[in-house]
This record gives C-alpha cells, sequence and structure tokens, in this order.
C-alpha cells in the first residue's frame, strides 16, 4: 500500500468523516496536527510587509517601442532644423504679417458664426425629428438628407449665385402680396454666401449629432421626468439636453475642427480668409512652402485652443457620470514633478497626491510600507 504524507514525526490516519466515500483502494492520506495549529518556531513565521522587497515590473516592449519612436521623432526634428528650403525665417516673417492676420481674422469670424448657426438650426431639426408631428419629422429629414448630398463647394457657389435665380427678395403673404423688398446682392455678399454655405450644411450634421446625443440618454429619465409632471420643454432643457451633452460634446468639437479647415473651401468666392490670402501672397513672392507652413502653424494652434476648450466642457458635463474628475492637464504636471522630486529625494510624497500617483512616488523604495494601523496578524493586509 503506498502512503501520501507530508515530513513528520508523528502520522496518524484520517478517518473518513459518516457518509463520505472512502479512500481509493491503496492510498492512504495523511497529515500533521502541528501544522493545523500553525508555525511553532519563529523562522517558520510568515514575513512581514515591511521586509518585502518591492521589485519593478519590467516592460521590455515598451522600452523597445519608445526607443523606435524616439529614434524616428529626433530624425523629423532633424530633418526639420537642418534643411534649409523650409526657410524657418520667411515662416517667422510672414506668421504675424497684417494680411496673414486679416486672413486668420476672417477664418475664425467664419467659423464662430457659421458653427452658431450650425448648431442653433441642427438643435432645432434634431427636436423636429424627435416630435411626434409627422410633418416637422418630414421636413427635417429631407434638410438633412438634402444638405448632406450636395458638396460644400457646391453650395457655396449656388448660394453666391442666388441673385441669378432671385434678383430681389421679399418678406410678405405666401402666394400674396409682399410688405418689404430688397436686392439679392445688397444682402448676400461674399461673406453671406460662405456664412449660409457653411452653416446651412453644418446643420445638417449638427442635428444628428445632437439626435444621438438624446437618444443616449437613458428612458427611464425621461420616465421619471414625467411622473414627476415637469413640463416637456422643461424636461428637455433641464433634464435630458445636460446629459446628452456628454455624448454631443466630443463629437461637435470635432465638427467645429473640421469647420475651421472647411471654410478653406470659401477660397472659391475669393473672400479673404486665412488659406485665400496665403495664396494670394505666395502667388506673388513664389515661397510656397514657407507660406503653407504659417498656414498650418495658425490651423493647428486654432484647433489646439478648441481641443483645450473641449477638455474642460466634457470635464464639466462628467460631474454626475464619474465619482472623481479627470485631472487638469495643469495638475498631471504638478503632480508628476511632485513625485519626480519625492522619489530622487527620498521625502514622503504629500499627503493631497491621489492614490495612482502616491503608489508611483513609493516605486523604488525597496519595500512595502504600511499605510493603516497595525494588524495583528503577520500577514495582514498593508
Amino acid at each position: 500500500m503506498s502512503t501520501l504524507s507530508l515530513p513528520q514525526d508523528e502520522s496518524r490516519q484520517l478517518a473518513p468523516p459518516p457518509g463520505s466515500l472512502p479512500d481509493p483502494p491503496g492510498v492512504t492520506v495523511t497529515t500533521d496536527r502541528s501544522l493545523a495549529d500553525g508555525p511553532t518556531t519563529p523562522d517558520e513565521a510568515a514575513p512581514r510587509w515591511e521586509d518585502l522587497e518591492v521589485v519593478p515590473a519590467r516592460h521590455p516592449g515598451r522600452w523597445v517601442a519608445t526607443a523606435f519612436v524616439a529614434v524616428l521623432l529626433a530624425m523629423v526634428v532633424s530633418s526639420l532644423v537642418t534643411n534649409p528650403k523650409w526657410e524657418w525665417s520667411v515662416v517667422a516673417q510672414y506668421l504675424t504679417w497684417p494680411s496673414v492676420l486679416g486672413g486668420l481674422w476672417g477664418t475664425i469670424r467664419l467659423t464662430a458664426v457659421a458653427a452658431v448657426i450650425g448648431f442653433g438650426l441642427g438643435t432645432v431639426l434634431a427636436l423636429m425629428r424627435l416630435s411626434r408631428s409627422p410633418l416637422l419629422q418630414a421636413v427635417s429629414s429631407a434638410y438633412t438628407w438634402v444638405f448632406r448630398s450636395v458638396p460644400l463647394i457646391l453650395q457655396l457657389l449656388l448660394w453666391y449665385n442666388l441673385a441669378y435665380l432671385y434678383p430681389t427678395l421679399s418678406l410678405g403673404i405666401p402666394f400674396g402680396p409682399g410688405f418689404l423688398e430688397f436686392g439679392t446682392l445688397d444682402v448676400i455678399d461674399k461673406f453671406g454666401a460662405a456664412i449660409l454655405g457653411l452653416g446651412l450644411s453644418q446643420a445638417a450634421y449638427s442635428s444628428e449629432i445632437v439626435r444621438a446625443g438624446i437618444l443616449s440618454v437613458d428612458q427611464g429619465q425621461h420616465e421619471a421626468a414625467a411622473s414627476l409632471g415637469i413640463p416637456r420643454s422643461r424636461q428637455t432643457l433641464r433634464i435630458v439636453l445636460p446629459q446628452a451633452m456628454r455624448t454631443i460634446v466630443p463629437t461637435s468639437v470635432n465638427e467645429i475642427i473640421g469647420l475651421v479647415k472647411g471654410t478653406s473651401v470659401v477660397y472659391v468666392l475669393a473672400y479673404g480668409e486665412l488659406f485665400y490670402t496665403i495664396g494670394v501672397i505666395y502667388g506673388r513672392n513664389q515661397r510656397v512652402v514657407p507660406l503653407l507652413m504659417v498656414a498650418a502653424i495658425w490651423y493647428l494652434i486654432i484647433t489646439t485652443v478648441l481641443t483645450i476648450a473641449q477638455y474642460y466642457v466634457e470635464r464639466h458635463y462628467a460631474k454626475g457620470a464619474v465619482r472623481t474628475l479627470p485631472p487638469t492637464p495643469v495638475q498631471r504636471v504638478r503632480w508628476t514633478l511632485q513625485v519626480a522630486w519625492s522619489r530622487i529625494t527620498g521625502r514622503p510624497a504629500p499627503a493631497h497626491l491621489p492614490p495612482a500617483y502616491a503608489a508611483r512616488a513609493a516605486v523604488g523604495r525597496g519595500h512595502l510600507t504600511r499605510t493603516g494601523a497595525t494588524d495583528s496578524h503577520p500577514g495582514g493586509a498593508a
């Protein structure tokens, strides 16, 4: 008969409890009572948490990828600095040129007015699409279908040539007399045509963004608001839309960034926005690449400002969805510097640091440390 036993001086055979199956033939399981009572000598005691050495996790793949990207980045920077054909002196000269700043202001003005028209009308179209009126639903759907189907440059040219179809515009009763009449060219100039083309086209896309945000709100929120007797308009403005903004904001800012770059299409109207102004300048001095870099830098600055604004708006509307708000970029930089200073000097991390950053400050000290009350059990939680 074979025996499975632990190293011990005295063993006893365990009797199976009543009703249990007997041991397989030829196998006997033995144990030692002393092991059930815990260690009997100090050498056998469990180690304390304070004596355990912290070994950081190894990430060889991450280091290889970091080194590869660093080499590529160094190559790009070297090419930008050492290639004289970039003509960075010309870029610096024209970056704040008065005509360039005028074109920049034209781009910002076009973007702001078109975004207000686009998202204002888009919100109305989204509410029409979600209404119970078949007529409102049909009009909203048809508008979105038409303006998303026609290219933006074609819309701009149609609005600019509206005077050919309607030399005069009038306000009055349909199929009846008009009360106010004025010339089309007096109202729709280059700026007006650009605003109509950009704003009305943006409204078609914005309506779908707002509608998707409203549909993302849980149906229970609508039912709870209705059960409290809150008017439907107040439900939409105070309950539904604030929750929908968490879905609307990221896509909306993405559309506005696209609108900033889309204003360059207005060059077909010879309107003095940034890209058109840059084209006029490099058409005269033949410094094409440096002037294009000037435009790229200004577009990059505008996009960066919008991205920062998006982060803070998203953070504001995340208050009801997350327990802890995500840190701002300034907070991340400050906490990272405090962690680095703590690891360099060996001083404890400040008490106000979040747990994730405090853990980074503790890594590399070599040992685990207790953060709470001591536990009587040697293997208690730290």
